[in-house]
């Protein structure tokens, strides 16, 4: 027997499930979104601030969606004084603590923007990940609904800038006060039925999801998916789980404004338009509960809201074609106490059958008056949207107007003589100094090898001194662009030596000046 010791097993190199890598080009590509966002942010007069990705477990708070034990769904640990931290798992909640911690420093509205990544405990799946990016943007310490209507322009005139055309996106806009006046109306109210409120609440948010039959299942007894996994319901009974349903298919019509409909009568000149609403006929005829429906006064108040709201944005010129009222709009966490508003992507791709789908919500997000309660002891107004930037980069990806071409790479000094890597690294100095972007090859092979590792980093060009340049006062410049054009038309290969096709010697004096001609013609 050999005493030998064994050798270690190399570490295997893998990704965890629900976590994803990416390269330059994506990168890049979703560097161009971001900037268009910020852009638009901070022409609604939005400043950047950043919190860090660890918060104290506590502060977080117990606000996820899809969860209903504490803390299922985030990424906690111990520190070594015994106090539980946590990834945050959105952007809002330590924004919340941001403010409380800061509230007499800040200005009031208090108006940011901040983009990061989200990490969530939950288990992965086609589209759903673990770790994503999330750009949001918020108002804390308005209770205006002008601050909602904002909100939801300012979530419109993202989509366009970014180059979603009108019509292939909608902002829809509902009021949790609505939903929440009509289980308080079919016998949901109080702290006893909070865990059953929220559970209807999630139901309702998986419409697009699971339709309107798998929603009823959910509002009842609960549901078996296709694996065999079964979620346990809200419990109600068949009428109410019908008025429920009926109100979020609730026929709303929206009446134009004179400022987006001129009319001819003087006397409506000024019309301010707003919504109308008509009571869902499951409602009406619903003995038990259609009068407490009808005569809830938080629906009442949620739809003044929502009326407000649609004056707001048709007087600023968003007619129902950009920013509409929908009853099925839900958002599933559980902070939300007024407006929620979603975008809806409405172009269609190929589904996981080959079917024709509507791309669907890309953003979303709603007031939360009580989040920053939560430091403070006391209610301080806040409202805001959150942009889900990896769904979002997948659909101007589908609709090219993403930009995620593989960048130009840089231009590559080529070390023909090892002996003189100081005069080739002077090369690449002076490249940089003129603020072109370069780099000497650092590897230890031949031209050919060298060649390929220009090719791969993308280069423009690569410039050569051997023996034979160095001698004359000349540096061989290589246009690798115009060189795999020119390859398209070269199929032999004595023609190719011979043509030397963009290829060509300049003094070496001239090397930058021609560097920055061949990279301004592309």
């Amino acid at each position: 027997m050999s005493d030998a010791p064994k050798k270690k097993a190399a570490a295997l190199a893998r990704l965890p499930r629900g976590f994803v890598d990416r390269d330059a080009a994506e990168i890049a590509g979703v560097d161009a979104m971001l900037r268009t966002i910020r852009q638009v942010y901070e022409l609604y007069g939005f400043d950047a601030v950043e919190t860090p990705a660890i918060e104290f477990t506590d502060a977080l708070g117990k606000f996820l969606p899809d969860q209903d034990r504490p803390n299922e769904g985030v990424f906690s640990f111990q520190d070594d004084d015994e106090q539980w931290l946590s990834l945050r798992y959105d952007l809002t909640a330590p924004l919340a603590r941001y403010v409380a911690e800061n509230f007499d420093a800040l200005p009031k509205p208090y108006r940011s923007y901040r983009a990061g990544y989200v990490f969530r405990n939950e288990k992965p799946g086609p589209g759903r990940f673990r770790q994503f990016m999330q750009f949001d943007a918020d108002t804390v310490g308005s209770a205006s609904p002008a601050a909602d209507a904002e909100i939801c322009m300012m979530a419109a005139d993202t989509m366009e800038r970014l180059g979603i055309k009108r019509g292939d996106y909608v902002v829809k806009v509902n009021n949790r006060k609505v939903l929440d006046g009509v289980m308080e109306a079919i016998g949901l109210g109080g702290d006893e039925n909070a865990g059953r409120r929220l559970t209807v609440l999630r139901a309702i948010d998986k419409l697009d999801k699971f339709g309107p039959e798998g929603v009823k299942l959910l509002l009842g007894e609960g549901r078996k998916d296709e694996s065999g996994d079964f979620t346990k319901g809200a419990g109600l009974e068949a009428e109410q789980i019908d008025v429920v349903l009926a109100f979020t298919e609730a026929d709303v019509s929206h009446n134009p404004s004179a400022a987006l409909v001129p009319r001819d009568n003087p006397a409506l000149a000024d019309m301010k338009g707003g919504i109308m609403f008509r009571i869902p006929e499951a409602i009406a005829r619903s003995v038990k509960y259609g009068p407490a429906v009808m005569q809830n006064t938080r629906i009442n108040e949620g739809l003044s809201e929502l009326d407000q709201m649609r004056i707001l944005v048709e007087n600023a010129g968003y007619g129902i074609d950009r920013i509409e009222t929908n009853f099925s709009v839900v958002r599933g966490l559980e902070y939300y106490t007024g407006p929620v508003y979603e975008v809806e992507l409405t172009f269609q791709i190929p589904g996981e059958n080959g079917q024709p789908v509507r791309f669907g919500s890309v953003a979303g997000g709603g007031r939360y008056d009580g989040l920053v309660a939560r430091f403070r002891g006391e209610e301080v107004p806040a409202t805001g949207f959150s942009i889900g930037v990896s769904r979002l980069a997948a659909a101007l990806k589908s609709l090219g107007k993403l930009g995620a071409e593989k960048p130009v790479g840089p231009v590559v000094v080529l070390v023909m003589d090892r002996d003189r890597i100081a005069d080739y690294q002077q090369m690449v100095s002076e490249l940089r100094n003129a603020g072109i972007r370069a780099e000497m090859y650092l590897g230890s092979s031949g031209m050919k090898p060298q060649m390929k590792y220009a090719d791969r980093r993308n280069a423009p060009a690569v410039i050569i001194q051997g023996s034979n340049e160095r001698e004359a006062g000349e540096v061989m410049i290589k246009d690798l662009v115009a060189g795999a054009e020119a390859a398209k038309t070269i199929t032999d290969n004595a023609e190719w030596r011979a043509a030397r096709p963009a290829q060509f010697a300049v003094k070496r004096g001239e090397m930058v000046e021609k560097i920055r001609e061949l990279l301004a013609g592309r």
